[in-house]
């Protein structure tokens, strides 16, 4: 099945942010995938971005003239899953428990 024609196939500001975070995070540049479904009498479109290994599946399926935002909201949630990745706080040797969860066994 080849791709509809779409004027705005080119990156977007999710794209971008994902691909600047690859950048100084030295990962590999993501690689975008485009997945078609047929849906009674139409094709839905969707995007899956594969990065650090990882393939992430946009939310949404979207009409054949908005490819363009697919990759975006797979873009979006790989961001969203690199960031928390990276901001799990550090453990630091004598560590018990996270302080915001207080302390379960009462000492």
């Amino acid at each position: 099945m080849s791709l509809p024609a779409s004027p705005s196939n080119l990156p977007s500001p999710w794209q971008d942010r994902l691909l600047d975070h690859c950048r100084r995070t030295k990962l590999a540049a993501p690689i975008f995938n485009i997945v078609s479904d047929r849906r009674g009498g139409r094709t839905a479109w969707s995007s899956t971005v594969l990065v650090q290994g990882r393939t992430v599946a946009a939310r949404y399926w979207y009409d054949g003239q908005y490819i363009n935002n697919a990759k975006e909201d797979a873009a979006e949630v790989a961001l969203g899953l690199l960031q928390n990745q990276t901001r799990v706080p550090t453990v630091y040797p004598g560590q018990v428990w996270r302080q915001d969860l207080g302390n379960s066994n009462g000492a």
